[in-house]
């Protein structure tokens, strides 16, 4: 079974969803699983883990992602994308350059966001897309979100084209409508490109053509991220032999049953590895019990 993590360029018209069930019919593996939805009409990083990564499924989820996309400011519809029917049009055009420009800014910090109808979220154990593909639309409650960073590529009215960086759960589409209720003119969001998602960034990235020659030449190697090469922050601590089923267990362990003890801080994490180099886990120094305690297993017994 292949370990790791493949940063695929999802093209357009394909699901997060289909890069998955694909990848698994190219790498004839079942255990695989995609670090966040990207809409069908969107294209970009789409890291994916293999494996035992796919226990980092989650982690890389909660990850901030930065974002290129191109807002149509007079357009409102029923996706907030150029994609949904159309709700309402003005003339986008004759808005003011700094008024756009302030009212984009506007939205750099903490904001609290109403999901969009057409999402992957579930409510009672249904999707929103399919309730609102039955024709209904029922109440979201807000949600806080955090624009990083928004940094305005070009303006040619009625198009704002601009880079986002944000938290986990920020929908772009749902940034663009919001300017434009703002502006009072609507907006929707015309393009979109994830451009980096924690250490993958869209220059590296594959598409799932290259991925299968890649495999076919048995150069596989060349594009899969380690999992431990994903902590790589976090100081690397060998046990002692006689200490090890503690770790294989996700027993918590105490600095002097390291190889090399050092002082360490109360909340540092440390990448645990046997003696034979093997990534065993993710620990968490807890300073007022002297003890290192489980965070994420990633052995498994074979």
């Amino acid at each position: 079974m292949i370990h790791g993590i493949i940063n695929i360029h999802k093209e357009k018209g394909y699901t997060s969803h289909d890069v998955v069930a694909k990848m698994r019919g190219i790498l004839k593996q079942k255990k695989i699983g995609h670090t966040g939805t990207l809409d069908p009409d969107a294209t970009g990083v789409l890291p994916v883990c293999l494996g035992k990564a796919t226990k980092l499924c989650d982690m890389l989820t909660d990850k901030n992602k930065t974002y290129e996309t191109v807002m149509l400011l007079g357009r409102v519809t029923d996706t907030q994308d150029i994609s949904g029917t159309v709700l309402s049009e003005k003339d986008g055009s004759l808005l003011d350059e700094k008024m756009v420009t302030e009212a984009v800014l506007s939205f750099v910090g903490d904001y609290m966001q109403v999901p969009p109808m057409y999402s992957a979220l579930k409510v009672n154990g249904k999707k929103l897309y399919e309730l609102a593909r039955e024709g209904i639309e029922i109440e979201r409650k807000a949600r806080p979100v955090r624009i990083l960073d928004v940094e305005i590529l070009s303006i040619e009215l009625p198009r704002v084209k601009m880079r986002v960086s944000c938290s986990k759960g920020t929908y772009i589409r749902t940034l663009c409508h919001d300017i434009g209720q703002k502006l009072g003119c609507g907006a929707c969001m015309e393009a979109l490109i994830r451009t980096k998602v924690s250490r993958f960034e869209l220059k590296d990235s594959i598409t799932l053509e290259e991925l299968h020659n890649l495999n076919q030449a048995g150069n596989l190697s060349d594009v899969l991220v380690a999992i431990d090469a994903m902590f790589s922050d976090y100081e690397s601590v060998t046990l002692k032999e006689e200490f090890l089923p503690l770790v294989y267990n996700g027993n918590a362990f105490r600095p002097n049953h390291l190889v090399n003890n050092r002082r360490f801080t109360d909340g540092e994490f440390v990448r645990v590895y046997d003696n034979k180099k093997q990534f065993i886990a993710i620990y968490k120094f807890v300073k007022e019990k002297a003890i290192f305690k489980i965070e994420k297993m990633f052995f498994e017994r074979t």
